[in-house]
């Protein structure tokens, strides 16, 4: 055990809700974290073990004879979702997990990437002794390589090898169906019964997902992904991703739809959404229209905002040498993502060249020269802005003389795809970079030391995942956060402003879920989302979702015809209900006819009511149960921000039930009365919508008598109508699936 640290106690089933058997926390595990948080104290190690061990006690039991389970995995961007599947891993083969399988980028360069990582993290090559894992990469189906991994699994069934010297194998591959199918053919010629197996799916809801869903058909990477699933009699299936709205979406029967959810807490030091996007934004820098060459707007020159972010870029530089290298501070890093256009990477690359080699020889001209002065003036108006954000930043002075080394330390590449093939950062070779690239950079491609990222393009089609997977920028930077700048186009900031709402959202609403150690399957998929934003690409779900916003409207069940026993459920609810509460008649109705003296009750708890009344309440129409999943979590956002919400009920004509007719579904063509003219003008009845708190939150209860043409078909409906002020407006998406009713 590493020097320093704490014993572990293995989780309890029996404590820990949903979990199906309790892994050890073993020295394969308990290594790999002291040695990646060797800096970090010891809660953040114990956090990484236990988040793992929680994890993994989700899965098939080991000791188990075979089955599956499907789990989904999800944190921040760049916010250690590798090292908590790393560290899975190692806790898998600290268990007897005897064959691990990572399905790890769509291009080589990322695969590369992360088998690399596995390679460093996991000592594959340096151990001494017996090898404690047996690495294939991209491995075909041939003699060799079923012979070698049959004979490494042998080794887990003869009683006189040791654990220790018993290897498991650990296979990279690329997710693509070409070398999934050679994985498959592998796989089907190994004896695996009995053989506990982890899968792990980088990136889940990139290209796994099945793009041909609506068309009834099987995109080939997923065929692939479940023809590798099928091969293994005994496994688990985790999705990592930072971006879950898609696995979320997808049809709760599908293969690959999650069982269990897990959400990871950052370290200490990550910086996210919350930090960039909230309050004042001293970190945001809003890219002007004029400012972004378009082909509508080209422009000849480099912009002055690029021009700035530079300038920034190269005094952070120049700060990080006044500091020294160091583990602490490693590299500084600047991105440029202009579009998904090569031409227009060009642009900027020949832009930021000539720049830095025109600046680089004027800092080397004599001290009186009046180009250098006046450059040095533009790089002290940054200067000053940086002292708003960097405490103890270096003086002027001292960073001016370390620019032109600054120049010297930084390297500029263009990071595009060419002929399929993505150049590879030797992030070794410089202390300083400047990226210029577009979508080979948007998932997946970790740029080190990233402190000035400048996006001067919009947010696309709006997809949120999308949106998310751009920041790149996001990460375990608080140490040099001040000197972080982040220049956008005013969509592209509206986009991440509203994306950080919607994750926050379903983020506590799934830790909610994990908590209550229920299925994934019984939450209800609604979450917070702006308009401007989709929450996935569309292609891969085969159930619609509603986007809805009540804001001084009513919602009401259109279908109130129901099975009795969902009725006898209703009228149990709200019988139970109105017996706990004082109604009396609303005195400006008393001396009217029986079939508008409503009832009603004030002030009452909002929480309550929605706890005892609306929660029970069922409703059975698709979209009925969208809208009022959405209206549950407008409510629930008015009770965060305060828990105290008062709310109104009325009982609508309590002595004489209304007749309502119905269609041949159920459905109501309207529930409320309306108003009633005089003759003279004006209005004997308003009508019941008006029976409402315009600023509260208003519930109506109605009993109906539901008719078909002259038959009445059912007696003592019970329906409820709710007002929600536009003061609690909040716009969102639901999804109904209509297996979750089945």
């Amino acid at each position: 055990m590493p020097n320093g640290s704490a014993v572990i106690t293995p989780l309890n089933p029996s404590h820990q809700l949903g979990a199906n058997w309790s892994p050890h926390i073993g020295e394969e595990a308990r290594e790999l974290v002291f040695r990646k948080l060797a800096h970090e104290s010891q809660d953040a190690k114990d956090a990484v073990l236990s988040s793992a061990a929680s994890i993994l006690s989700k899965s098939v039991d080991p000791q188990a004879d075979s089955g599956s389970e499907t789990g989904l995995v999800i944190g921040y961007v760049q916010s250690g979702k590798t090292l908590s599947f790393t560290t899975v891993m190692a806790l898998a083969r600290d268990n007897g997990f005897q064959l691990v399988i990572v399905v790890a980028g769509i291009s080589k360069l990322l695969l590369k990437q992360s088998t690399d990582r596995l390679r460093k993290d996991l000592q594959i090559e340096e151990i001494q002794g017996s090898l404690q894992w047996k690495l294939y990469i991209n491995p075909a189906d041939n003699e060799t390589n079923r012979r070698h991994i049959q004979q490494t699994l042998g080794e887990w069934s003869d009683p006189d090898v040791a654990q220790s010297e018993r290897a498991t194998v650990l296979i990279t591959v690329m997710k693509n169906h070409s070398w999934l199918r050679k994985l498959v053919g592998l796989l089907r010629h190994l004896d695996l019964a009995g053989v506990p197996t982890l899968i792990i799916d980088d990136e889940a809801d990139q290209a796994s997902l099945n793009t041909l869903v609506r068309q009834q058909r099987q995109s080939t990477t997923y065929q692939r992904l479940l023809d590798v699933r099928d091969a293994i009699p005994h496994h688990t299936f985790l999705q990592y991703t930072a971006t879950p709205q898609a696995p979320l979406l997808i049809n709760i029967i599908d293969a690959l739809s999650p069982g269990f959810v897990e959400v990871l807490e950052p370290g200490t030091g990550y910086v996210g959404g919350q930090a960039f996007f909230s309050g004042n934004m001293p970190l945001i820098k809003v890219i002007d229209p004029q400012d972004i060459s378009t082909d509508d707007n080209p422009l000849t020159d480099p912009p002055e905002p690029l021009c700035e972010a530079l300038r920034v870029f190269l005094l952070g530089v120049a700060a990080g040498l006044v500091e020294g290298q160091s583990v602490r501070n490693p590299r500084r890093s600047m991105l440029v993502h202009p579009s998904q256009r090569t031409d227009s990477h060009a642009e900027y690359w020949r832009w930021i060249s000539a720049m830095f080699d025109d600046w680089q020889r004027v800092l080397e001209l004599s001290d009186g020269n009046a180009d250098k002065q006046d450059l040095l003036d533009e790089f002290r108006k940054d200067y000053d802005e940086l002292t708003g954000t960097v405490s103890g930043l270096p003086s002027f002075d001292d960073l001016a003389r370390r620019l032109p080394r600054a120049f010297r330390r930084t390297k500029i590449e263009q990071v595009n795809a060419r002929a399929g093939q993505t150049p590879e950062i030797d992030w070794s070779q410089s202390y300083g970079w400047i990226l210029v690239g577009g979508q080979a950079m948007d998932r997946g491609f970790t740029v080190e030391g990233l402190t000035v990222t400048y996006m001067p393009r919009g947010p696309g089609m709006g997809n949120a995942d999308t949106v998310q997977q751009r920041g790149r920028f996001f990460g375990y930077k608080q140490r040099y956060l001040g000197f972080c700048r982040i220049y956008l186009e005013q969509d592209a900031l509206n986009a991440f402003e509203d994306y950080v709402a919607h994750e926050e959202d379903m983020r506590r609403q799934l830790q909610d879920v994990q908590r209550s150690g229920q299925p994934l399957s019984a939450w209800k998929r609604a979450f917070v989302l702006s308009p401007d934003l989709q929450a996935c690409r569309r292609n891969v779900i085969n159930y619609e979702y509603v986007r809805g916003n009540y804001s001084n409207q009513w919602f009401y069940p259109g279908v109130a015809e129901a099975p009795e026993e969902v009725l006898d459920a209703n009228r149990a609810a709200t019988t139970q209900f109105f017996a706990s509460i004082a109604l009396e008649v609303d005195p400006d109705l008393a001396s009217r006819e029986p079939a508008q003296r409503h009832k009603v009750a004030r002030g009452l708890s909002l929480a309550q009511v929605v706890s005892d009344l609306i929660v029970p309440f069922r409703v059975t129409g698709a979209s009925d149960s969208c809208n009022l999943v959405g209206l549950m979590l407008q409510l629930s956002k008015a009770l965060e921000d305060n828990c105290d919400e008062r709310c109104t009920i009325y009982h609508i004509s309590p002595e004489f039930a209304r007749s309502r007719a119905i269609d041949a579904n159920g459905k109501i063509n309207e529930l409320f009365q309306g108003a009633t003219r005089l003759a003279s003008g004006g209005y004997s009845y308003p009508g019941d919508a008006a029976f409402r708190d315009q600023d509260t939150v208003t519930i109506q209860f109605h009993t109906l008598q539901l008719r078909r043409g002259d038959a009445v078909v059912v007696e003592n409906v019970p329906v409820i109508a709710i007002w929600i002020p536009r003061r609690l407006e909040v716009d969102w998406v639901s999804q109904d699936q209509r297996e979750q009713h089945d």
